[in-house]
């Protein structure tokens, strides 16, 4: 009995504790990044012997999102890919210019079983807002032009939020109702920047939940403004939501300067006039100051 009983401590002793994997786990990323050789073999003891530890299931994500990622550098018609510019530009056989790009491409298979083991975290802690974030931005990367699962994973996460008013958590970080703004903001501007009409739509609806819970939201309202400027080439809608934003943000640089901008797609010299002179004041930027400065002078020595 003495000896079982001594055998069962020392077996006790050994054992290896969630800490303890975590900070193997930190060690190997350290010196070989998410998906390097040992990482798996470590994630999946660290399972085995503990399935519903949070640290675990957001290394199984980072070491399945980051190994179902292949990049490629391909050829496109476009002069833009997900925003970015290519990589390189080459004319083929007959002289017409062909761009490359890198273009990430996914195992579905990998990348579902990172989804899967975010969407457990995510159950476990309900309330630790950057495991829904990564979620979000792992599916915009995945889906790239056509965000649809990325859009209805951020509307539900707006509604969920003015709902339910969770006591958010980044990390073990207080995460405030301003910092839930900016990363709307932040997915507003990934997905007017990628630019496809799957994502300016998007951009749109994201844009419009967040107006329904905040109606004078400057920065979501010149969301819209650009949405109808951009993908629409709605001129006068588009003028109206930047004048929206205008009132409640008289120094919102972006509107003002596409107010300049659809004041010359409209030919309408007084309305441009106007918004040079707030373009002068707003602008961050020296030479666009200087140049609206000289083509204000040339509008009104023209007369017009």
């Amino acid at each position: 009995m003495v000896v079982a009983a001594l055998a069962c401590s020392v077996s006790l002793f050994a054992q290896t504790s969630a800490q303890d994997y975590l900070a193997r786990y930190r060690l190997l990323v350290g010196k070989l990044g998410y998906d390097g050789v040992g990482i798996e073999t470590l994630v999946n003891k660290w399972e085995a012997d503990f399935p519903e530890d949070v640290d675990m299931l957001c290394a199984k994500f980072n070491y399945y999102f980051t190994k179902c990622q292949q990049p490629q550098i391909v050829p496109k018609e476009q002069e833009r890919f997900l925003g970015a510019e290519p990589v390189l530009s080459l004319k083929d056989s007959t002289g017409k210019k062909v761009n490359y790009f890198q273009e990430v491409f996914y195992d579905d298979e990998m990348f579902g079983s990172a989804s899967q083991a975010l969407d457990k975290a995510i159950r476990l802690r309900p309330a630790q807002i950057d495991l829904r974030l990564s979620k979000i931005t792992s599916l915009l990367s995945y889906e790239k032009e056509s965000p649809d699962m990325a859009t209805q994973s951020i509307q539900g996460l707006i509604d969920y939020h003015y709902a339910a008013h969770p006591v958010w958590t980044y990390g073990t970080e207080p995460f405030s109702e301003e910092d839930f703004r900016s990363s709307m903001v932040e997915y507003g501007y990934h997905l007017f920047r990628t630019a496809s009409p799957a994502s300016l739509e998007s951009f749109k609806s994201v844009s419009e939940k967040m107006l329904a819970y905040n109606p004078k939201d400057p920065d979501f309202l010149n969301n819209l403004g650009s949405y109808y400027l951009v993908a629409r080439k709605d001129y006068k809608t588009a003028q109206k939501y930047y004048t929206k934003t205008l009132k409640l943000d008289p120094d919102n640089y972006a509107a003002v300067r596409n107010c300049v901008i659809i004041s010359r797609k409209l030919s309408n010299p007084k309305m441009e006039k106007k918004y040079l002179q707030l373009l002068m004041r707003v602008s961050p930027d020296e030479t666009e100051q200087a140049s609206a400065k000289v083509r204000l002078e040339a509008l009104k020595s023209s007369g017009r």
